[in-house]
């Protein structure tokens, strides 16, 4: 698997992560084991968690791995994401000092390691200062618990003045932004518009989430519902819905057509798209088992023909 650098940091991630999100909820230890060596057995280095994922159980879950023997813990890139929590079916937002440092702290003890790789603010607060949110951040690279940090889920507006703000505190060498995490795919094209050139300008990673469009990409949703797919689940079916439209079909058939043209599947096409555009240094998949995660990490080193990519640019 490709390895490429975070932006300008030398911190360098598979081109492909592994997502955590329904870890301990929808994906229990057995699947996320066998997940999690089917990710590093083909070279993936990059794990993507949160504090919110399962109310902390995707964590607890993951360091369970790791405390087995199941991976070493220096061969991975842990990601986590603190400041916000799940409240039925909504984000409860607190980027507040006190409370991003608390989540980082009980991250680390449910990993079951002194530091993350990577630490990232979940999503914007308008409630806290943004000084006080990267202050925090900084505290926790200077205190050797975050390696990196950076924003998930913030606007290009909000992520420009952050990286504004630590470098006129003077803090940008070793304590500076390094990455924003946002979502992307050819359903999902709004961040080229602001987000893209200000990443780019700044020297940030952009990391991916749900490259393959919430699973629509895959082409599972073509004719109907699967029982088993997220659309059909009572807690993740108001995440899939919105891309389940007419303009969402137009793409996906394309994404279809191209499939059948190079001999593979969609889902190649799809994460082929992602990781071909400007400044994304990796895109995280969130399977639900190993057999999914196969299937995607057999085609990582496709390269679409600029023909193709011409054409899907058209149509999305």
């Amino acid at each position: 698997m490709e390895y490429r650098n975070l932006g300008r940091s030398g911190l360098r991630v598979s081109e492909l992560a592994l997502g955590t999100m329904t870890w301990g909820r929808d994906t229990d230890e057995m699947d996320a084991a066998d997940q999690l060596a089917e990710f590093t057995e083909a070279g993936g280095s990059l794990i993507d968690t949160a504090a919110s994922y399962g109310d902390g159980a995707a964590e607890e879950l993951l360091g369970s791995l790791l405390r087995s023997g199941l991976a070493v813990r220096e061969d991975l890139v842990i990601c986590t994401k603190s400041g916000s929590k799940m409240r039925g079916e909504h984000f409860q937002t607190d980027a507040s000092r006190g409370n991003l440092l608390d989540n980082l702290n009980e991250s680390l003890r449910r990993l079951g390691t002194d530091h993350v790789d990577l630490w990232l603010v979940q999503r914007p607060d308008p409630a806290v200062p943004l000084e006080e949110t990267l202050g925090a951040l900084q505290w926790a690279v200077s205190a050797g618990k975050a390696r990196y940090i950076g924003l998930s889920n913030y606007p290009a507006w909000q992520t420009t003045r952050a990286h504004s703000l630590i470098q006129l505190a003077g803090l940008g060498v070793g304590a500076g932004l390094t990455a924003v995490e946002v979502e992307y795919s050819l359903l999902n094209r709004r961040i080229e518009a602001e987000l893209v050139p200000a990443a780019e300008a700044l020297g940030l990673g952009i990391l991916a989430w749900s490259p393959l469009g919430r699973g629509v990409l895959t082409g599972k949703y073509r004719h109907g519902v699967p029982a088993d797919s997220r659309a059909a689940s009572p807690h993740l079916r108001g995440f899939v819905t919105p891309y389940l439209s007419h303009a969402a079909a137009a793409v996906v058939e394309a994404v279809a057509a191209a499939a059948d043209g190079l001999g593979v599947a969609p889902l190649d096409v799809s994460l082929a798209w992602v990781r071909s555009r400007p400044g994304v240094a990796s895109a995280i998949l969130g399977a639900r088992n190993a057999a999914q995660l196969h299937t995607a990490l057999v085609g990582s080193d496709l390269e679409l023909p600029p023909e193709i990519i011409e054409a899907l640019d058209e149509v999305s």
